[in-house]
């Protein structure tokens, strides 16, 4: 089966960061989340992969390289319409499409399994959402068949609370429902369609983890919940002391007060008498000044921190964030 992934998008809710950076590059842990995303493909057997870019799609480009195949966007096209533009590539066989953004270790063989027995012509991953505020929930009947959607309803109004995942498997037969027009999106043009004509379409209910960083908090909680394991990625280091893993084998200064769970990236620049207070996650090559103090805090690759520096639940980035990742590849 082949996959795409979605890599276009302009990541607004993550400014400032997302103008030095495209959304799918941020950095979690060790590598950009779409890396993560990657990885999880080849570990699913997905063969072959495509990704549309449009904003610094020459970053994607020279990160990946020939992992996988690309399509530009001059100009955006939704959440479906992209889907649309590489239909050849898909073929005459079902496809997986994820968002580059997602953070997750979902089972994407059961997901495509799933799509296979219930013979629809589409399999919607959904998950248990705590509030329902903030995502689109999917309605169904007890075979899992969908039968409606709302809209972050309010918990009172909510007739579900399984939340859209935007991870899917489609036959080819899906662009059938499309409109004519080219900027399509998923929710509001292709998926009503399909409920007006009656057209099979089902849940794959999941029970891993899921989230994405589409916005500062949710990089910010997806981040410490790889720090806690709480969801399965391969990430470089080694434990040297409980609860804080060191990348590329650098010993840690002696008098460094580190509490775990830490995560510390290659060539990183530690003063004396530095405390690291949990969660931390510090990345590539970034140096701390003597005496600075941080508490639940992610440092971006290549980012400096001031000598005697007093930060709490803070993102630190700089405005060469793109480069340290090159750097690293």
């Amino acid at each position: 089966m082949r996959a795409m992934v979605l890599a276009a998008g302009l990541g607004t809710r993550l400014r400032p960061l997302t103008y030095e950076i495209t959304k799918p590059m941020v950095p979690v842990l060790d590598r950009p989340v779409m890396e993560h995303i990657v990885d999880l493909l080849d570990r699913h057997g997905f063969d072959r992969v495509i990704a549309n870019l449009h904003y610094f799609p020459d970053s994607i480009r020279e990160h990946f390289g020939d992992r996988m195949e690309y399509r530009f966007e001059p100009e955006l096209l939704g959440t479906a319409g992209g889907v649309r533009a590489c239909a050849e590539f898909f073929g005459d066989e079902p496809f997986l499409v994820i968002s580059g953004d997602a953070l997750t270790d979902i089972d994407l063989t059961a997901l495509a399994n799933r799509h296979r027995e219930t013979d629809g012509i589409a399999t919607l991953s959904v998950k248990q959402v705590p509030d329902t505020r903030e995502f689109g929930v999917v309605l169904h009947d007890r075979d899992g068949r969908i039968t409606g959607f709302q809209e972050k309803p309010r918990p009172d109004e909510a007739l579900s609370d399984l939340g859209n995942c935007g991870i899917y498997v489609f036959d080819p037969q899906i662009f059938d429902y499309f409109p004519e027009s080219e900027f399509v999106d998923w929710a509001k043009d292709v998926f009503p369609v399909l409920l007006e004509n009656d057209v099979p379409f089902y849940i794959h209910e999941v029970r891993q983890y899921w989230n994405d960083i589409g916005s500062l908090g949710e990089l910010r909680k997806g981040t410490f919940d790889a720090l806690r394991g709480e969801l399965q990625l391969q990430v470089e280091g080694q434990e040297l002391r409980p609860g804080v893993i060191v990348a590329g084998g650098s010993p840690l200064p002696e008098d460094l007060e580190v509490e775990g769970p830490a995560w510390i990236g290659r060539d990183v620049r530690i003063g004396k008498g530095v405390r690291l207070m949990c969660p931390i996650v510090v990345g590539d090559g970034v140096s701390i000044g003597d005496r600075a103090q941080l508490r639940g805090s992610i440092i971006f690759p290549g980012t400096e921190i001031a000598p005697e520096s007093i930060l709490i639940g803070a993102i630190a980035g700089h405005g060469g964030i793109l480069g340290s990742l090159r750097r690293r590849g």
